[in-house]
């Protein structure tokens, strides 16, 4: 969850020295993970440590090692990602306007303030925030947190541990597809069209294109105004859609909700070069997350399944049918959505379909996400 910071003039110039100290920190660190190939956080501690001390001495013990903190989670960011070859150099991760790594030894939260580790000692700094979030922090254990500032608005995100719910002991299954013409379709027939939003997504990168190629001042004044819109509008949109989703799931009285496991499919895209910056913008993972963590909060089980031939086989008999854009169509007689039909098979292919199978061989399709 994200707090936001009422600070005091004078508090936003400690806040904001901190963060440039903290960040040449991270940047005098980033030498010795190139150098030793080395991101693990306990080495990179023993590496690192009393050279920083050293150097930055008003940086203090703790935060000190909240910058290798910072520094090893980067890395481990940037493998995951794009992976890090053995035969290939480290590259070095800037650090210009790093985040200010905070732990339970650096902040304290009370009711409306936060007392934050600075320069010159501990600040109490007013903060404000939502229904929401004042309900998260009644049932929550805060731990960790990042400092940053953007637009001039200093931001504490913090993690939050919650209590585990029971899990729903019994009820039905809910498939969920999503795509891009159609947002998310569900197995009880609940259809989110996403015409609307891919037009306005086309819309925002027309309107970026035209600011770039303008390339004048004004139009990089205007480009930094509207960064960010999209991905706000999008993160909304997945927020509503995810919600819904999740209360359709409650209405039915499910225990499971079934998605499909998409990784890899940016890389499996064969397709001209329009199609691919469209689909490469498609924030499937993002509806998928809030789906997950939503149903998790209500102790509903999550499963990813093998998204193969749920779109072409028939939710019905099982034999592989006609699909016309929205329209599928089995020699069965069954008739429905496709989106539907597809959520329908993503419900049921944990479990047997009957002794109907499809022409192709049919490969083991349940399996778990890992926690």
């Amino acid at each position: 969850m994200s707090l936001k910071l009422v600070p005091t003039p004078e508090q936003s110039a400690k806040l904001g020295a901190l963060s440039v100290v903290f960040a040449h920190a991270c940047s005098a660190i980033v030498p010795l993970v190139v150098a030793h190939r080395c991101w693990n956080r306990v080495a990179l501690h023993h590496l690192a440590y009393y050279a920083l001390r050293e150097r930055f001495p008003a940086l203090g013990s703790q935060m000190a090692c909240n910058a290798i903190h910072r520094v090893a989670s980067a890395y481990k960011a940037l493998k995951a990602h794009r992976g890090l070859a053995k035969d290939q150099p480290v590259p070095a991760i800037g650090f210009d306007c790093a985040a200010v790594h905070y732990d339970h030894r650096t902040y304290t939260l009370r009711e409306t303030r936060v007392s934050l580790f600075t320069l010159e000692g501990r600040e109490a700094v007013p903060f404000v925030c939502g229904r929401h979030q004042a309900n998260l922090l009644a049932s929550g254990r805060p731990k960790e947190g990042e400092l940053l500032c953007r637009k001039g608005q200093w931001f504490l995100n913090l993690v939050l541990e919650l209590p585990d719910r029971e899990p729903v002991p019994e009820g039905g299954v809910l498939g969920v597809d999503v795509g891009e013409n159609t947002l998310a379709a569900t197995s009880s027939g609940k259809v989110f069209g996403g015409g609307t939003l891919r037009f306005e997504r086309d819309r925002y990168l027309a309107h970026r294109r035209r600011l770039q190629s303008n390339g004048s001042r004004a139009a990089k004044r205007t480009l930094r105004t509207v960064s960010g819109r999209e991905r706000r509008h999008v993160e909304h949109v997945n927020h509503e859609v995810s919600q819904a989703i999740v209360q359709e799931a409650r209405r039915l009285h499910v225990r499971e909700i079934r998605l499909e496991d998409l990784t890899g499919i940016r890389a499996r895209i064969r397709a001209g070069r329009r199609v691919r910056t469209r689909l490469h913008r498609w924030a499937f993972r993002q509806l998928q997350g809030f789906v997950a963590y939503k149903a998790e909060a209500l102790g509903l089980s999550v499963v990813f399944v093998n998204p193969a031939y749920t779109s072409q086989r028939c939710s019905a008999c099982g034999a592989i049918g006609k699909r016309d854009k929205h329209r599928f169509s089995c020699l069965c007689g069954n008739r429905r959505h496709a989106d539907v039909n597809a959520a329908a098979n993503i419900a049921g292919f944990a479990e047997p379909i009957g002794t109907a199978r499809a022409v192709v061989n049919q490969p083991v399709f349940a399996h778990y996400a890992s926690a």
